[in-house]
């Protein structure tokens, strides 16, 4: 594949993603910093996100800056992914299907030195958009007052990272991101007998960084046998975003508008985040993993407008501790073998998370997911490792007395894996 092409192709990737907002429906990214993305490619997808210890030379893992200095140093190598999804959200006896598609990242990677590995990419942090509407009628007054919500926005990163092996067995590495991002939420609340109508809006914008460190270590079991355990550490720092609460007030009549304007300085921020995994490879055949884990969301404060003394402060109970799961397998039957059947990788997963935020003082609502998907090889004259990774996920959201979405999601990634530092010998 011609190296003018997939430049093409991956900058092109990079424009997209630059401009693209990330696409949900779900009345649950009104809450928090949004509906956290899932900062896996291609490949993790199909086994549901694992990849702490995950470590193999011919991808691309960002869950891991450790994993780089595994690349192939004969290669380069470009991952570029999408999805669509179909969402049915059910509330009693009440059902909606909302449809998304999102181009979500654009990544790549090479050797820098003997023992060290460099990834660059756009990927997304998290993602806001909803709109519904509720109703309440109030018996004394018999009037009906109605709630409008609305909300978009999200947060997107621009990382460089970089990945050492010290050792044999022991590597590290970090990423460093530029984070940015707007997010729009309001809520118009209106009245069959009221002459008002009274609208809040909650604005921002992130201009930040975000800062995750790996590590690796890389035990051979058996001749066949290897063992990887994986750790990461990110920083939770405040994100210099100015929280704003604007009140509208406007009298239908006189059309008089009454603007209130709360600013919190610096109000948001992201937590301390840890993560551990172990992934054990057999043969280059069977690649088994498992990940746990744990965002200190319980550690943030949070803004939120106080209705009882009529100001927007900072709280430190919106939020809790998330703590999410994740296993997964990829299998693939023979990798040098001519059969092309034989060189797919089959892969498979499942995930438990917990909620990072509260509604109305009680736990949001909790996620189990279930995927499977194929590494599909390509090939042209003189190499076939680069992929097509396709997967499909179905993930449960839900709560008691919540809204309860079902999702199913395909995901699409094509891995370049190019030997672009391959010298050449005419005999």
């Amino acid at each position: 594949m011609n190296k003018r092409i997939i430049s093409t192709v991956c900058m092109a990737a990079l424009v997209l993603m630059t401009n693209a907002q990330s696409g949900t429906n779900s009345p649950y990214s009104q809450y928090g910093l949004g509906i956290l993305s899932d900062q896996s490619l291609g490949f993790n997808r199909g086994m549901n996100g694992v990849g702490l210890g995950v470590r193999k030379g011919n991808i691309v893992n960002t869950l891991n800056p450790a994993s780089y200095s595994a690349v192939d140093s004969l290669t380069m190598m470009f991952d570029v992914g999408l999805s669509g999804q179909i969402t049915n959200f059910k509330e009693g006896n009440v059902k909606v299907n909302a449809n998304n598609s999102n181009f979500e990242y654009a990544v790549g990677s090479f050797r820098l030195l003997p023992s060290v590995g460099v990834s660059f990419g756009i990927l997304p942090y998290s993602n806001i958009g909803y709109n519904y509407y509720s109703e309440q009628r109030l018996e004394l007054t018999q009037q009906t007052i109605t709630d409008t919500h609305t909300g978009e926005g999200g947060l997107h990163q621009a990382f460089i990272g970089a990945g050492w092996r010290i050792l044999k067995p022991l590597s590290v590495g970090f990423n460093i991101a530029y984070m940015w991002g707007t997010y729009n939420r309001s809520v118009s609340s209106s009245s069959t007998s009221s002459i008002n109508s009274l609208t809040k809006s909650y604005y921002g914008t992130v201009n930040s960084y975000n800062l995750e460190f790996g590590l690796q270590w890389q035990q051979q079991l058996s001749r066949k046998d290897e063992l990887t355990i994986g750790a990461t550490v990110g920083i939770g720092h405040k994100l210099g975003c100015d929280a704003n609460c604007e009140i509208l007030d406007i009298n239908s009549q006189t059309a008089a508008t009454d603007t209130t304007l709360f600013t919190i300085k610096n109000g948001l921020e992201i937590p301390m985040t840890y993560g551990l995994g172990l992934a054990w490879n057999h043969s280059n055949r069977w690649l088994v993993a498992a990940d746990f884990c744990l965002q200190q969301w319980g550690s943030v404060k949070y803004p939120y407008f106080d209705g009882n003394i009529k100001d927007y402060v900072l709280r430190d109970d919106m939020l809790k501790d998330r703590y999410k799961v994740n296993v997964g397998a990829d299998f693939v039957p023979q990798p040098m073998s001519r059969r092309f059947l034989n060189r797919v990788h089959y892969r498979f997963g499942a995930g438990y998370t917990t909620p990072y935020y509260k509604i109305n003082g009680a736990d949001g609502p909790k996620e189990i997911s279930v995927s499977a998907g194929l590494g599909i090889p390509l090939q042209n004259a003189y190499n076939n490792r680069s992929l097509l990774n396709v997967s499909a996920q179905w993930v449960r959201t839900s709560a008691k007395d919540l809204i309860t979405e079902n999702t199913f999601r395909i995901n699409i990634g094509l891995t370049f894996n190019e030997r672009w530092f391959m010298k050449w010998r005419i005999d």
